[in-house]
């Protein structure tokens, strides 16, 4: 029985998993969709020269996509092995990003200069992104909430698989069959071929036979 439910939430894990590594591979994606665009404006000669620091923005949201994905690799990795360190690791790291999450969402929302403390964006990226998520702040919300449950759906699920500990039953149970099967060629008492205690047959055929003689 234990061992049917480490397998479901296993794959359960592995599917919860996934959204993360969805969520990092579509900013990878508008990430370098950002730079198509930006390397698009910078061909038109009316747009100035600026220093390569200036891409923040799109530099940190690719490299946030790229930390989701590392993480959805180890919760795959803590997932197949079960192992405690691996999985202690991993809710480690989706806590200390579900707080980060809630550090800026409450800088968000308690600061209305919360513009004024990040660098200025000369690509104009910043100010677009933030635009579209205004437009659709609805959409978005929804989004944020099912991202934060995912993560927290995630801790749990690693910590009963870490309860649960590795799956070292199955060895158990092979070498049960093991031994089972090869008791009776061990064991000679067990099949112990039947004998009559006498002299042999052969014998007294040659008695008779010498008596003929």
């Amino acid at each position: 029985m234990a061992r049917v439910a480490r397998t479901c939430l296993r794959s359960i894990l592995k599917i919860v998993n996934s959204t993360l590594g969805l969520v990092g591979i579509a900013m990878i994606l508008y990430g370098f969709w950002m730079l198509r665009v930006l390397q698009r404006d910078m061909e038109s000669p009316s747009f100035d020269d600026f220093d390569s620091t200036a891409l923040w923005f799109i530099y940190t949201f690719l490299s946030i996509g790229v930390a989701l994905c590392l993480i959805t690799c180890l919760g795959h990795i803590s997932a197949d092995s079960s192992n405690g360190i691996c999985l202690s690791c991993y809710m480690v790291i989706i806590f200390l990003l579900l707080l980060l999450e809630t550090l800026v969402a409450a800088d968000i929302l308690l600061n209305s200069d919360w513009e004024k403390d990040l660098p200025e964006d000369p690509t104009g990226r910043f100010h677009d992104f933030r635009e579209f998520v205004e437009s659709n702040f609805d959409f978005f919300k929804w989004i944020a909430m099912f991202i934060i449950l995912v993560q927290g759906f995630s801790i749990l699920l690693a910590m009963t698989l870490r309860a649960l500990g590795p799956n070292n039953g199955s060895n158990y149970d092979i070498d049960e069959e093991y031994t089972s099967a090869t008791l009776p060629l061990i064991n000679p008492h067990s099949q112990t071929p039947p004998y009559v205690v006498g002299e042999p047959r052969f014998s007294i055929k040659n008695d008779a036979w010498n008596a003929n003689k």
